[in-house]
């Protein structure tokens, strides 16, 4: 196994072991290998193995069952769409019953280099910055920090703690209706706020979506950054 500088061995194990359940290697057994096999697979000592076990229990991701060993914790993964006209509450919704997105803070400000280019501003223009949340049957399933232009689009901040939706929020600021104009997607390492935020351990793996949604005439209106627990979410791309 090739080793990470910087990650601790047992957060490197952890991610690999993680990666192997949400492939479903170990789908045939229900559980995952032997303390005694996985250190041997991954050339490290039992301890280090066990370290990485308990991380994943404390995601939910595996248990200890008493006398059989690790035991792979089932949950279904929430299927995401992503397309021309991607909702969070339409592509969700059917498959949760209670639906809920929090403000958790939002501030004016003067808008990047790469908002501007982004968003199609001049230079010294302003932005609204919403940093929020969304949960799902009480799971918390992302993260996201999305900005508006500020003149266009002043108390959707308001708008959106009030609704919890970023759709019924824009369209109380005038917008009916918009489009996913583009949606980069990669995966990365937990940061220290994702692990509050999402309820998850350090080196947990989040998929990362940088998006950009315009109104029926092109113009763009938001631009977002949202990051999901990989083992509680899957994309699945729609033209």
């Amino acid at each position: 196994m090739q080793r990470q500088k910087g990650v601790a061995l047992w957060r490197q194990i952890s991610d690999r072991i993680r990666a192997n359940i949400l492939t479903g290697l170990y789908d045939s057994t229900g559980m995952v290998p032997a303390e005694t096999a996985l250190a041997e697979e991954f050339g490290v000592n039992r301890h280090t193995v066990r370290a990485a076990l308990a991380a994943l229990a404390q995601e939910g991701i595996v248990r200890a069952a008493q006398g059989r060993g690790t035991m792979i914790t089932q949950r279904d993964k929430f299927d995401f769409p992503i397309g021309r006209r991607t909702r969070f509450s339409e592509g969700i919704g059917e498959q949760a019953r209670d639906l809920k997105g929090i403000l958790l803070s939002s501030a004016r400000e003067t808008a990047s280099a790469d908002l501007v280019k982004r968003l199609k501003l001049n230079p010294g223009d302003e932005v609204l910055r919403l940093d929020g949340i969304r949960k799902a049957d009480g799971r918390a399933v992302s993260r996201s920090t999305m900005w508006f232009p500020a003149e266009r689009f002043a108390g959707i901040d308001t708008a959106f703690a009030a609704t919890g939706s970023i759709t019924r929020a824009l369209s109380r600021c005038g917008v009916d209706d918009y489009v996913r104009e583009v949606t980069e997607i990669s995966a990365v390492h937990a940061e220290p706020d994702d692990v509050m935020h999402l309820e998850l351990t350090p080196g947990a793996i989040v998929l990362v979506t940088r998006a950009l949604n315009t109104d029926p005439a092109g113009w763009p209106i938001q631009y977002a950054v949202t990051r999901f627990p990989a083992d509680r979410v899957q994309f699945t791309i729609r033209n």
